[in-house]
Protein backbone atom coordinates (compact mmCIF):
# COMPACT_ATOMS: atom_id res chain seq x y z
CA UNK A 1 0.00 0.00 0.00
CA UNK A 2 1.45 3.31 -1.11
CA UNK A 3 0.84 5.69 2.35
CA UNK A 4 1.28 8.70 0.76
CA UNK A 5 -1.52 8.33 -1.05
CA UNK A 6 -4.00 8.57 1.45
CA UNK A 7 -3.18 11.98 2.11
CA UNK A 8 -5.29 13.98 0.77
CA UNK A 9 -6.93 17.22 1.10
CA UNK A 10 -10.20 16.34 1.81
CA UNK A 11 -10.78 15.17 5.20
CA UNK A 12 -14.11 14.03 6.12
CA UNK A 13 -15.07 14.86 9.27
CA UNK A 14 -18.68 12.51 9.78
CA UNK A 15 -19.33 13.44 13.28
CA UNK A 16 -21.76 15.88 15.35
CA UNK A 17 -20.20 18.43 17.10
CA UNK A 18 -17.66 18.30 18.98
CA UNK A 19 -15.48 17.39 15.82
CA UNK A 20 -13.09 14.05 15.96
CA UNK A 21 -10.84 12.48 13.45
CA UNK A 22 -12.87 10.28 10.81
CA UNK A 23 -12.33 6.39 11.27
CA UNK A 24 -9.41 4.72 10.23
CA UNK A 25 -11.08 1.29 10.19
CA UNK A 26 -11.09 0.83 6.54
CA UNK A 27 -7.41 0.69 6.39
CA UNK A 28 -7.37 -2.61 8.36
CA UNK A 29 -10.40 -4.32 6.98
CA UNK A 30 -10.01 -6.84 4.11
CA UNK A 31 -11.58 -5.67 0.55
CA UNK A 32 -12.53 -7.55 -1.59
CA UNK A 33 -10.34 -8.37 -4.73
CA UNK A 34 -13.24 -8.53 -6.99
CA UNK A 35 -14.78 -4.70 -8.02
CA UNK A 36 -17.94 -5.35 -7.96
CA UNK A 37 -18.00 -7.20 -4.31
CA UNK A 38 -15.52 -4.40 -3.23
CA UNK A 39 -18.40 -1.76 -4.04
CA UNK A 40 -20.73 -3.95 -2.67
CA UNK A 41 -18.66 -4.08 0.63
CA UNK A 42 -17.81 -0.62 0.67
CA UNK A 43 -21.45 0.60 0.36
CA UNK A 44 -23.34 -1.39 2.61
CA UNK A 45 -20.24 -0.59 5.70
CA UNK A 46 -19.10 2.95 5.12
CA UNK A 47 -22.64 3.97 3.05
CA UNK A 48 -25.62 2.72 4.02
CA UNK A 49 -25.03 1.51 7.41
CA UNK A 50 -22.04 2.81 9.10
CA UNK A 51 -21.55 2.15 12.69
CA UNK A 52 -19.34 5.22 13.60
CA UNK A 53 -21.82 8.30 13.79
CA UNK A 54 -22.12 9.69 10.56
CA UNK A 55 -25.63 9.81 9.16
CA UNK A 56 -26.70 7.11 6.93
CA UNK A 57 -27.34 7.47 3.23
CA UNK A 58 -30.71 6.40 2.31
CA UNK A 59 -31.48 7.17 -1.31
CA UNK A 60 -32.24 4.32 -3.04
CA UNK A 61 -30.81 6.04 -6.86
CA UNK A 62 -28.10 7.22 -4.81
CA UNK A 63 -27.16 3.99 -2.91
CA UNK A 64 -27.83 2.64 -6.54
CA UNK A 65 -24.95 4.81 -8.37
CA UNK A 66 -22.07 3.77 -5.80
CA UNK A 67 -22.56 0.36 -6.74
CA UNK A 68 -22.82 0.75 -10.45
CA UNK A 69 -19.93 3.28 -10.69
CA UNK A 70 -16.53 1.76 -10.93
CA UNK A 71 -14.44 4.01 -8.80
CA UNK A 72 -10.82 2.20 -9.86
CA UNK A 73 -11.24 3.54 -13.27
CA UNK A 74 -11.16 7.31 -11.75
CA UNK A 75 -8.03 6.84 -9.36
CA UNK A 76 -4.80 6.69 -11.11
CA UNK A 77 -3.22 3.23 -12.13
CA UNK A 78 -0.58 2.94 -8.60
CA UNK A 79 -3.84 3.71 -6.52
CA UNK A 80 -6.21 1.14 -7.76
CA UNK A 81 -5.89 -1.65 -4.57
CA UNK A 82 -7.03 1.31 -2.55
CA UNK A 83 -10.15 2.48 -4.92
CA UNK A 84 -12.75 0.60 -2.61
CA UNK A 85 -11.78 1.84 0.86
CA UNK A 86 -13.58 4.83 1.88
CA UNK A 87 -10.58 7.52 1.45
CA UNK A 88 -9.81 10.44 -0.72
CA UNK A 89 -7.15 9.95 -2.63
CA UNK A 90 -4.16 12.02 -4.46
CA UNK A 91 -4.85 11.89 -8.01
CA UNK A 92 -2.04 14.44 -9.35
CA UNK A 93 -2.02 18.45 -9.70
CA UNK A 94 -2.41 18.61 -6.70
CA UNK A 95 -6.12 17.33 -6.31
CA UNK A 96 -8.16 14.46 -4.70
CA UNK A 97 -10.70 12.21 -5.70
CA UNK A 98 -13.25 12.60 -2.83
CA UNK A 99 -14.03 10.10 -0.48
CA UNK A 100 -16.68 8.04 -1.57
CA UNK A 101 -19.26 8.30 1.35
CA UNK A 102 -18.87 12.13 0.98
CA UNK A 103 -19.20 11.33 -2.70
CA UNK A 104 -22.85 9.70 -1.79
CA UNK A 105 -23.58 12.03 0.66
CA UNK A 106 -23.27 15.16 -1.63
CA UNK A 107 -25.22 13.71 -3.89
CA UNK A 108 -27.95 12.76 -1.73
CA UNK A 109 -28.29 16.44 -0.56
CA UNK A 110 -28.82 17.80 -3.75
CA UNK A 111 -31.76 15.78 -4.27
CA UNK A 112 -31.11 14.47 -7.50
CA UNK A 113 -34.16 13.22 -9.71
CA UNK A 114 -34.03 11.80 -13.53
CA UNK A 115 -34.72 14.56 -15.97
CA UNK A 116 -32.80 16.83 -13.84
CA UNK A 117 -29.83 18.72 -15.53
CA UNK A 118 -26.97 19.26 -12.41
CA UNK A 119 -24.03 21.43 -12.89
CA UNK A 120 -20.50 20.40 -11.11
CA UNK A 121 -18.03 23.04 -10.20
CA UNK A 122 -14.35 20.82 -9.89
CA UNK A 123 -14.53 17.74 -12.08
CA UNK A 124 -11.54 16.03 -10.87
CA UNK A 125 -10.96 12.45 -11.64
CA UNK A 126 -15.04 12.86 -12.92
CA UNK A 127 -15.85 10.53 -10.30
CA UNK A 128 -18.85 13.01 -8.86
CA UNK A 129 -19.87 13.29 -11.87
CA UNK A 130 -20.16 9.93 -13.01
CA UNK A 131 -21.96 9.34 -10.07
CA UNK A 132 -24.65 11.96 -10.33
CA UNK A 133 -24.94 10.64 -13.92
CA UNK A 134 -26.21 7.81 -12.66
CA UNK A 135 -29.58 9.35 -11.86
CA UNK A 136 -30.26 13.07 -13.64
CA UNK A 137 -30.74 13.48 -17.41
CA UNK A 138 -26.97 15.40 -17.65
CA UNK A 139 -24.14 17.09 -16.08
CA UNK A 140 -22.08 19.72 -16.87
CA UNK A 141 -18.89 19.84 -15.10
CA UNK A 142 -16.28 22.32 -14.76
CA UNK A 143 -12.36 21.51 -14.31
CA UNK A 144 -9.69 24.61 -13.76
CA UNK A 145 -7.05 22.57 -14.73
CA UNK A 146 -6.70 21.53 -18.13
CA UNK A 147 -4.73 18.26 -17.59
CA UNK A 148 -7.36 16.98 -15.43
CA UNK A 149 -10.51 18.05 -17.45
CA UNK A 150 -8.92 16.11 -20.95
CA UNK A 151 -8.30 13.03 -18.19
CA UNK A 152 -11.51 13.54 -16.77
CA UNK A 153 -13.39 13.45 -20.26
CA UNK A 154 -11.29 10.32 -21.45
CA UNK A 155 -12.09 7.95 -18.14
CA UNK A 156 -15.83 8.85 -18.54
CA UNK A 157 -15.92 7.90 -22.40
CA UNK A 158 -14.03 4.73 -20.94
CA UNK A 159 -16.74 4.33 -18.41
CA UNK A 160 -19.23 4.47 -20.73
CA UNK A 161 -20.78 7.67 -19.54
CA UNK A 162 -22.39 9.77 -21.97
CA UNK A 163 -24.44 12.09 -20.47
CA UNK A 164 -21.22 14.66 -18.86
CA UNK A 165 -19.92 17.60 -20.45
CA UNK A 166 -16.54 18.53 -19.32
CA UNK A 167 -15.52 21.90 -19.50
CA UNK A 168 -12.16 23.44 -19.12
CA UNK A 169 -12.09 26.75 -17.24
CA UNK A 170 -13.28 28.69 -13.96
CA UNK A 171 -16.30 27.08 -12.06
CA UNK A 172 -17.03 30.37 -10.62
CA UNK A 173 -19.04 31.55 -12.62
CA UNK A 174 -21.30 28.76 -13.57
CA UNK A 175 -22.33 27.66 -17.13
CA UNK A 176 -24.89 30.73 -17.86
CA UNK A 177 -25.91 29.65 -21.09
CA UNK A 178 -26.89 26.44 -19.38
CA UNK A 179 -28.70 27.68 -16.85
CA UNK A 180 -31.24 27.10 -14.71
CA UNK A 181 -29.47 24.12 -13.08
CA UNK A 182 -32.11 22.06 -11.02
CA UNK A 183 -28.84 21.62 -8.89
CA UNK A 184 -24.99 22.23 -8.22
CA UNK A 185 -22.72 20.44 -6.44
CA UNK A 186 -19.35 22.23 -5.73
CA UNK A 187 -16.57 19.88 -4.63
CA UNK A 188 -13.59 22.70 -3.88
CA UNK A 189 -13.84 25.11 -1.35
CA UNK A 190 -14.21 29.12 -1.50
CA UNK A 191 -14.56 30.92 1.45
CA UNK A 192 -17.98 32.64 0.63
CA UNK A 193 -21.04 31.42 -1.54
CA UNK A 194 -20.64 32.56 -5.18
CA UNK A 195 -23.66 34.72 -5.97
CA UNK A 196 -23.45 33.18 -9.72
CA UNK A 197 -23.93 30.06 -8.78
CA UNK A 198 -27.04 30.73 -6.91
CA UNK A 199 -28.47 32.74 -9.64
CA UNK A 200 -27.88 29.95 -11.32
CA UNK A 201 -30.41 27.82 -9.53
CA UNK A 202 -33.64 26.63 -10.46
CA UNK A 203 -36.28 27.91 -7.85
CA UNK A 204 -36.89 24.84 -5.69
CA UNK A 205 -33.17 23.59 -7.02
CA UNK A 206 -30.41 22.74 -4.15
CA UNK A 207 -26.73 24.14 -4.20
CA UNK A 208 -24.50 21.93 -1.86
CA UNK A 209 -20.89 23.39 -1.48
CA UNK A 210 -18.50 23.10 1.38
CA UNK A 211 -17.60 26.66 2.46
CA UNK A 212 -14.77 28.19 4.84
CA UNK A 213 -11.06 29.55 4.69
CA UNK A 214 -8.54 26.79 4.55
CA UNK A 215 -8.01 26.43 7.89
CA UNK A 216 -6.97 22.80 9.86
CA UNK A 217 -10.53 23.38 11.06
CA UNK A 218 -11.72 22.65 7.75
CA UNK A 219 -15.14 24.27 5.98
CA UNK A 220 -18.80 23.51 6.52
CA UNK A 221 -20.82 21.37 4.17
CA UNK A 222 -23.58 23.46 3.51
CA UNK A 223 -26.90 23.14 1.72
CA UNK A 224 -28.75 26.08 -0.44
CA UNK A 225 -31.92 25.85 -1.90
CA UNK A 226 -33.36 28.63 -3.38
CA UNK A 227 -37.49 29.12 -2.49
CA UNK A 228 -39.97 30.17 -5.12
CA UNK A 229 -39.73 33.59 -4.77
CA UNK A 230 -36.13 33.60 -5.03
CA UNK A 231 -34.60 33.74 -1.24
CA UNK A 232 -32.10 31.32 -0.23
CA UNK A 233 -32.41 28.90 2.28
CA UNK A 234 -28.58 28.19 4.44
CA UNK A 235 -28.61 24.48 6.21
CA UNK A 236 -25.19 23.37 7.69
CA UNK A 237 -24.54 19.81 7.06
CA UNK A 238 -20.90 18.96 8.59
CA UNK A 239 -17.83 19.89 8.69
CA UNK A 240 -15.51 18.94 5.76
CA UNK A 241 -12.00 20.01 4.40
CA UNK A 242 -11.58 20.57 0.80
CA UNK A 243 -9.31 21.89 -1.73
CA UNK A 244 -9.47 25.47 -2.04
CA UNK A 245 -12.10 26.73 -5.08
CA UNK A 246 -8.81 28.55 -7.51
CA UNK A 247 -9.07 30.55 -10.50
CA UNK A 248 -8.71 34.87 -10.65
CA UNK A 249 -13.24 34.98 -9.77
CA UNK A 250 -13.16 33.42 -6.77
CA UNK A 251 -9.94 35.34 -5.88
CA UNK A 252 -11.55 39.02 -7.07
CA UNK A 253 -14.76 38.15 -5.19
CA UNK A 254 -13.15 36.68 -1.70
CA UNK A 255 -14.78 39.01 1.36
CA UNK A 256 -11.23 39.47 2.67
CA UNK A 257 -10.41 41.33 -0.97
CA UNK A 258 -13.25 43.60 -0.22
Amino acid sequence: MNVRLLLAAIVLVACSSPPKPAPEAPDVEAVSDDPAAAREQLVRRWIENPTDGRRPVTDPAVLAAMRAVERHRFVPEEARDLAYRDHPLLIGEGQTISQPYIVALMTELVAPKPGHVVLEVGTGSGYQAAVLAQIVKHVHTIEIVNLLAERARRDLAAAGVDNVTVYAGDGYLGRPEHAPFDGIVVTAAPDHVPQPLVDQLKPGGRLVIPVGPQTWEGQDLVVLTKQEDGTVERTSVLPVRFVPLTGDEARRNSPSRR
